[in-house]
């Protein structure tokens, strides 16, 4: 469980960095929702409550981009290497291997 919470900070500071609002929402978060599920025992919800944990882990890192507002009518995207994925061109006659 202490792993997990430690993951989901580090998480936390990776994807919100130089948002200080989103940061600390974030923290709040975090703590709240472990602080909620302090005292449960049941071994199933806990394993239940550990896997919605992991996976909003992985959707923080995998999903969520940051972006700037630069004017009234722009943003300027700030995209993480865990985001950048190599992208296939597209060929309108693929040949056969």
């Amino acid at each position: 469980v202490l792993k997990l919470f430690k993951l989901l900070h580090r998480t936390r500071q990776e994807v919100f960095k130089n948002d200080t609002k989103a940061l600390e929402a974030a923290r709040q978060k975090i703590n709240e929702e472990f602080r909620n599920n302090r005292d449960e025992t049941s071994e199933e919800k806990i394993n239940e409550l550990l896997k919605i944990a992991s996976d909003v882990e992985v959707i923080l890192r995998t999903s969520v981009i940051q972006v700037v507002h630069t004017d009234s009518d722009k943003i300027v995207l700030i995209p993480r290497k865990d985001l950048l994925q190599d992208n296939t061109p597209y060929l309108d006659k693929p040949t056969k291997k």
